[in-house]
């Protein structure tokens, strides 16, 4: 039975933390104000530093090869001291003879979430592989039900695909088998995440468990740029969830530690909080804002030409579309892929060079084109794939060394093969390549993109998952090194739209691509959905406008864009007047309403189908800023509509409305109502 070893109040939340007779220690969060309706549960103290080291005995009660928790290493780790250093709680553990995890809860005031990262020590005389060590584990849920709670407990997880993020699944802990036995033998898990070098494709690293009895919310996220795990695992009435770097069984990962040595994990972002489970999700985004890079800074709106020439960029069109987009408020224009490349090399082929193409697209070289941009009034901003390299490029046919290899074999995707992100002269090459590059030609933003997986990892270390864990710590030393050398760049973080949205890539970014859902109808169900997994101020949203679009569809487009930061493209030189006309009253109202994109919470309303491709219904997001005002976006789909919906808002006044039936709008008693004439029309609405 477990009693409360110490409790520490954190804001609106409490950590408490529980020990047995063994001196095993667990970490509880809950909000402080549900602390009284706490029960004594049944369950045993699951230790909150979950630890496998090779040669000990595996998880028992068929856990082998589900899990890696619950082993022999993490039995024998008991309890050995606790501190609390300024804003961090450190829970120290060790099996008495050299083996020692440290793990610690950092906050501060005006967080609504707090850090978690763990530490493991090898103190012994003799080396040892580490084969699993958990970020975070909380066990015990829910502890304010007696028993397994029956119909008590629902898992929140959020898919990712390409051009298909952030799509949400919620299903009970009953439907993911994972009550327990009769006797409490047998561990029931539901293991899932990702591996390779694309942290969210399959699942983003975030989970929630929602007690939907006492309207309690915890969640988590995993910093981790590369493989990563995730598990809820239950063996008696207490559910655990646990967060960790990919290891050995997920990841094909372990490391040697030398005596003295230590690993810490990647760091976790973890809340507690009572009510919608929507709104919960966003506690984790005061972490976010405290890392954001732009917390002071408005979102820009900008203009990437790739939607316009496909890529082709020229000096040609790039002076079409700047005579076009002059003086209409884009702050940026980005030159995306395919600027560089020759008549004998196509680009998809030969990136990894970087040589500007002035033979055939920028005559007269490419500042000529840089140029053209600032004289406009507007950043220059230019894209590299800097991870990667063609097969016809110089790297590929000249600098094979440089290349990761696994099983001694090139790692080759076909039209990719990939850099040793840690390799010293690589390291200079980039340095020369991309950061000079910048410099020389005076660009103030880059897009990193990144298109193809390593997979589950490389040779060069003592395992494959940890060459992918140290080769992709080497793409964040590379972000770090362009921040550090490119004063006041602007850094934006592509994988093939959203496949880096996570906390360790989005901290060191202004801002993201949000999807490659470039003009699709379901660009609103992806954006509103990433709001409550990462700052609409860094999630940046196409508005591509096609001269063959109607003007209901131009004001759908805008509207998208402002569910994050609004990135125009399109026919722009195509345009009619009217169309054009729309677009800049699109582009007025974002600069209006960008305060609320940057700071606020979001809710969330509608009725829509399962389908994102193929959507049917409608969808509302209110967005209620730090200044007290609130933006309210309205999207409808296919299917049968409602002629309104109402929404409720904390507001006295419309400022402004954008739309292009003559929907009516109108407030009433806190009560917001819109009328709707169409399938996919979207309408914004500013309030005060």
């Amino acid at each position: 039975m477990a009693t409360l070893m110490s409790r520490f109040p954190l804001g609106d939340m409490v950590a408490l933390y529980l020990t047995d007779e063994e001196k095993h220690v667990g970490f509880l969060l809950v909000p402080a104000e549900t602390e009284p309706e706490i029960v004594k549960k049944d369950c045993a103290v699951d230790s909150l530093v979950q630890v496998h080291v090779r040669g000990d005995l595996v998880p028992p009660a068929y856990g082998n090869g589900h899990t890696m928790c619950a082993s022999a290493s993490t039995r024998r780790m008991h309890f050995l001291s606790q501190e609390q250093e300024g804003d961090r709680i450190v829970t120290t553990l060790s099996d008495g003879e050299g083996r020692v995890a440290r793990h610690t809860v950092t906050w501060h005031e005006g967080l609504k979430a707090v850090r978690v990262s763990t530490t493991f020590v090898n103190e012994t005389a003799a080396p040892l592989t580490l084969e699993y060590l958990s970020s975070v584990n909380m066990g015990g849920l829910t502890p304010f039900e007696d028993g397994d709670a029956p119909g008590c407990l629902t898992v929140h997880r959020a898919r990712s695909a390409w051009s298909a993020e952030g799509r949400f699944v919620c299903e009970s802990v009953e439907s993911l088998g994972l009550e327990p036995s009769w006797s409490t033998h047998g561990f029931r898990v539901e293991r899932f995440g990702q591996v390779g070098s694309m942290p969210v494709r399959h699942y983003h690293p975030f989970a929630a468990v929602e007690d939907k009895k006492r309207g309690v919310v915890w969640a988590m996220q995993l910093a981790c740029p590369a493989s990563w795990e995730m598990e809820l695992r239950r063996k008696d009435s207490g559910l655990s969830m646990t967060a960790a770097q990919a290891g050995y069984e997920f990841g094909h990962w372990w490391k040697t530690l030398q005596p003295g040595e230590s690993f810490t994990g990647p760091e976790a972002l973890f809340t507690a909080g009572r009510g919608a489970a929507d709104q919960v999700f966003q506690r984790l985004l005061t972490i976010h804002m405290e890392d954001f890079v732009d917390k002071d800074r408005l979102p820009p709106v900008m203009f990437n030409e790739y939607c316009t020439t496909w890529g082709v960029p020229s000096y040609e069109n790039l002076s079409r579309i700047v005579d076009c987009i002059r003086d209409k408020g884009m702050e940026y224009l980005v030159i995306d892929c395919g600027w560089y490349g020759s008549r004998e090399v196509p680009w998809g082929l030969c990136n990894g060079d970087w040589i500007p193409n002035e033979e055939q697209l920028f005559p007269g070289g490419l500042q000529r084109t840089v140029d053209l941009i600032r004289d406009a009034g507007m950043k220059p901003g230019i894209w590299f794939e800097p991870e990667t390299c063609g097969p016809r490029s110089q790297i590929s046919q000249h600098k094979t060394e440089w290349l990761l290899k696994r099983n001694g074999a090139l790692i080759d995707e076909g039209t990719r093969r990939f850099l040793n992100m840690q390799d010293p002269e690589v390291k200079a090459y980039l340095h020369e390549r991309v950061a000079d590059f910048l410099n020389r030609y005076g660009f103030a933003y880059i897009k990193i993109d990144y298109n193809e997986t390593i997979g589950l990892g490389c040779d060069g270390w003592e395992s494959p998952g940890e060459g992918l864990q140290q080769n992709m710590q080497g793409t964040l030393d590379f972000f770090r090194m362009l921040r550090r050398e490119v004063p006041g760049l602007c850094i934006e973080c592509c994988s093939s739209g959203g496949n880096r949205l996570e906390p360790s890539f989005l901290r060191l970014s202004n801002m993201a691509s949000f999807s490659d859902a470039h003009e699709c109808v379901e660009i609103p169900i992806i954006a509103a959905n990433l709001q409550k997994l990462m700052l609409p101020a860094q999630s940046q949203i196409w508005a591509v406008l096609r001269a063959g679009d109607s003007l209901r569809r131009i004001n759908y487009s805008m509207v998208n864009g402002f569910l994050g930061v609004l990135c125009l493209s399109g026919d722009v030189y195509d345009l009619s007047d009217a169309q054009w006309k729309l677009a800049e009253e699109g582009i007025s109202f974002y600069k209006e309403i960008r305060p609320i994109v940057q700071r606020g919470v979001s809710y969330f309303y509608g009725e829509r189908s399962e389908s994102m491709r193929h959507p049917e219904g409608w969808q509302a997001v209110c967005r209620r800023g730090e200044n007290g005002e609130t933006l309210v976006t309205v999207h409808t789909f296919g299917g049968e509509l409602p002629e309104r919906v109402t929404l409720p808002v904390e507001a006295s006044e419309i400022r402004r409305v954008l739309c292009t039936e003559g929907n009516e709008v109108t407030l009433e008693n806190g009560k917001l109502t819109v009328d709707l004439h169409a399938n996919f029309e979207a309408v914004a609405v500013h309030l005060a």
